[in-house]
């Protein structure tokens, strides 16, 4: 096994250029999601041979899983350009009409965060997606008129973190929408042999399952990780990343066992030392930890509470047995946990 080396080329000079290159550029090289490919390869297959836009597209899910990626590999696909943006970036009606009207037919518009597009302009938005119409009102007050552009076809494809944020009118103008899971550990392995080729990173079979498995089921994740330990490789080792280089690569930026990090740890710590596995408001939990209740809630309870760390409850966060056994600690007796009621 660990004769199965990825090409062990020279660094290249253009660091930045080599990693912006690690996302796939067609379905082919994407990797995992496969119900998802499946749907992609017939919408686009059938819009390539009836030489239309394809439908507009809405993914949805956690950050990192390839969202913007397969937004690139739809224009791509299609052979269009992709126009990118997002939504709190279109705060006036006026910024998406700009946008709107340098598209070439069949363009692919990108809008990541579409759930924060501004109702003023999501409105805008409806008749541009389903007829291909932009309503521009020129002038103020009684001298105000409206006048109706046609717009070329086009494909909106959205992304968003928060499926339920985005309202009924303009989710159902969608004509597909699909949510992406996490990886399992066998696509990031593959993954992370990619991105090893790419940045002509010496790595074995193992070394990459070491990295893929504390990857948090997400690409992204998987590929940093791999930067952070090739640092250390090139640094203190100078060699073959195998599963030893990786452990003690990963172990020295404090990625543990799990995959988890220090923040991830520091919430296990409040809920299992502070609060005894009491229940735990977020706000409360966010400020112990000294982070924002939306970088809490989106970005570090998702996978702690998918290894069964942590709970949510009416009351609040609470830590479950295997915190305490992460952490090594023992769990507290029953009449340890919950709240004493005003007489006790």
């Amino acid at each position: 096994m660990r004769d199965e080396f990825v090409d062990p080329g020279q660094a290249d000079p253009d660091e930045e250029a080599v990693e912006a290159g690690l996302r796939p550029s067609s379905l082919d090289e994407f990797v995992g999601q496969p119900e998802l490919k499946e749907h992609l390869q017939v919408v686009l297959g059938a819009a390539r041979k009836r030489g239309q836009a394809v439908d507009h597209l809405l993914f949805a899910g956690p950050p990192g899983l390839g969202k913007t990626t397969l937004a690139g590999i739809v224009a791509t696909e299609m052979a269009v350009a992709l126009h990118v943006t997002s939504g709190p970036a279109l705060e006036r009606a006026g910024d998406l009409a700009a946008i709107l009207t340098k598209l070439e037919p069949h363009d692919v518009l990108f809008v990541d965060e579409i759930h924060r597009l501004s109702r003023v302009v999501e409105e805008i938005l409806y008749p541009a997606m389903e007829d291909f119409q932009l309503d521009i009102v020129v002038g103020k007050g009684p001298a105000a008129s409206s006048i109706r552009l046609t717009l070329p076809p086009f494909t909106l494809v959205g992304a968003t973190t928060r499926t339920g944020m985005i309202t009924g009118p303009l989710r159902d103008r969608f004509g597909l929408v699909a949510r992406l899971d996490y990886y399992g550990t066998d696509d990031l392995q593959a993954i992370v042999v990619r991105a090893a080729g790419i940045l002509r990173v010496q790595i074995d079979i193992e070394g990459a399952w070491e990295i893929a498995r504390r990857s948090r089921g997400t690409p992204r994740i998987a590929n940093r990780l791999l930067r952070r330990v090739r640092d250390f490789s090139e640094m203190r080792v100078d060699g073959v990343i195998d599963a030893t280089v990786a452990r003690e690569g990963l172990a020295l930026f404090g990625v543990d066992d799990l995959g988890l990090d220090k923040v991830d740890r520091a919430i296990l710590g409040v809920l299992c030392e502070q609060f005894r596995g009491r229940p735990v408001g977020l706000s409360t939990l966010a400020i112990s930890i000294g982070e924002q209740p939306e970088t809490v809630e989106d970005m570090y309870e998702p996978f702690l509470i998918q290894r069964g760390m942590i709970a949510r409850t009416p009351r609040g966060r609470v830590a479950m047995p295997a915190a305490f056994e992460h952490l090594g600690l023992a769990a507290p007796r029953p009449d340890e946990g919950g709240s004493r009621s005003l007489f006790d």
